[in-house]
């Protein structure tokens, strides 16, 4: 079979809108001159289109128009190491994505624990940002929770009480492991996201594990995130202003 036969096979198969690279359709080192021209042809016909250097998408099309992919696929391989997590998409484009905010940020956010991640593809760039905790595919999801309840306060053009209420809905749909490990991961995020934290769970949840995330606040201090009773009905007993 022709190398550009196999390659419009495989390119068939994948999924519409998934970035890819070479490693995803299987070529030889051989193939790979071979490979490259098939991926020019079908890029001029406007069936493959091109994120950066190595890296394709099969366009979706839409009454609207072409729907580029998202930002997290988008920058997956910066997302991911030996095809582990080692890092996720935190700030303004997640709390846009999980419907916290209209606003859309011109650089976006990459939290990892151990790396620096800069990326840059076309108009999409990406700084980095320390995470509180080593990120796994098992615990992103975790994290960007906390992080939006660490910069609740901050997040523009955000109703509070249903801000509060949608990631409070969030947390409700995890298994009783996630939501053990939201406990534990918060003690290592600033008081002020071990509060609310504690203040949710103890709200919403029927569990009584908040001692830890008690014990570690300072009684004396207090949390302004301008959040009043009406939202948060016991938020006098963990300081919350």
């Amino acid at each position: 079979m022709k190398i550009s036969k196999k390659i419009e096979d495989k390119i068939k198969k994948l999924p519409v809108g998934t970035t890819f690279t070479y490693k995803a359709l299987l070529v030889n080192s051989e193939e790979y001159a071979a490979t490259a021209k098939a991926l020019e042809r079908l890029i001029k016909k406007g069936i493959l289109k091109r994120v950066s250097t190595g890296i394709f998408y099969k366009p979706k099309q839409t009454v609207f128009g072409e729907l580029k992919p998202a930002e997290e696929e988008l920058l997956k391989n910066y997302l991911f190491e030996k095809d582990k997590r080692i890092a996720y998409i935190t700030g303004l484009s997640l709390y846009n994505k999980l419907g916290l905010t209209t606003q859309i940020p011109k650089n976006i956010k990459i939290a990892s624990r151990d790396k620096r991640i800069f990326a840059t593809i076309g108009n999409l760039k990406g700084k980095p940002v320390k995470s509180y905790i080593d990120v796994s595919d098992k615990n992103y999801y975790i994290l960007e929770i906390l992080d939006a309840l660490k910069d609740f306060k901050m997040i523009p053009d955000m109703d509070k009480k249903s801000g509060l209420q949608l990631l409070t809905d969030r947390i409700k749909r995890w298994n009783k492991k996630d939501k053990t490990l939201l406990i534990k991961y918060s003690l290592k995020y600033p008081p002020r996201t071990r509060a609310l934290v504690g203040a949710i769970i103890e709200n919403f949840m029927e569990t009584n594990e908040v001692q830890p995330l008690k014990e570690s606040l300072n009684p004396l201090s207090q949390y302004e995130y301008n959040i009043t009773e009406t939202i948060l009905p016991n938020a006098k007993n963990w300081n919350i202003l």
